[in-house]
């Protein structure tokens, strides 16, 4: 209260009415969000590039896996994603401690290199898009994915959310299954749209979407670890 009562007088606002005091507020500008700094996360990056920067490289955790490309990945995907391992939505031990040291900051540095890294990376040629089996177009149907992932799941509607397309198909069954754990204290993740969604999937059928979400051409990508100059 002490300190609520230093700021409102800072702002010139301690002597107002509690109801012109409630206008006031409201018509304070809203805090700037964080930018993140491309450069500045050359030095933040050490406890990422030794599994996210390794072509093929492979997690044991919860089940064995390649762990996510995420170079050209939305950089506000990425920060959203640090800061639910940091608050405890998402659960993974690995995850947890790396981002329980991070700062907002941090998050939103980390999160801009990974999202330059990936678009200024040497391009690879692009898959062509393969035809939608009839099986798997229901079940895209079903699960309403490109209302939020974009219709070919690589352009999110919100760069919150993030990009799909062309992402490792093993990640992404472990990342579907594990909205279907969120009583456990080592794994799973909250989100209620998500978990809704996954229950309404059978184990086959969550692994044929996330083959197909894996065939699609996509902006994400393994860029090897490049030599820092410091």
């Amino acid at each position: 209260m002490t300190n609520l009562r230093s700021r409102l007088a800072s702002w010139g606002l301690a002597s107002l009415t509690p109801m012109a005091l409630v206008l006031s507020v409201a018509c304070l500008p809203a805090q700037a969000a964080v930018v993140g700094n491309a450069a500045a996360a050359k030095t933040k990056v050490a406890m990422c590039i030794g599994c996210h920067n390794i072509v093929g490289y492979q997690a044991s955790f919860p089940e064995i896996h390649k762990v996510p490309m995420i170079a050209g990945q939305n950089a506000k995907y990425i920060a959203t994603a640090l800061a639910a391992y940091q608050k405890g939505d998402r659960k993974h031990p690995t995850m947890k401690g790396i981002a329980s040291s991070l700062t907002e900051q941090d998050m939103a540095d980390i999160a801009a290199y990974y999202e330059a890294l990936g678009q200024n990376a040497a391009g690879s040629t692009k898959k062509a898009t393969p035809a939608t089996p009839p099986a798997v177009a229901s079940l895209l149907t079903k699960g309403n994915c490109a209302s939020c992932h974009g219709a070919d799941l690589n352009k999110p509607i919100d760069a919150s959310y993030p990009k799909l397309a062309g992402q490792h198909a093993d990640y992404l069954l472990v990342a579907l299954k594990s909205y279907q754990s969120t009583k456990s204290s080592l794994i799973g993740r909250s989100n209620a749209i998500m978990a809704g969604q996954v229950t309404a999937f059978t184990p086959n059928e969550l692994k044929l979407l996330a083959n197909h979400i894996a065939s699609l051409p996509g902006d994400v990508k393994t860029v090897p670890q490049p030599k820092f100059k410091r």
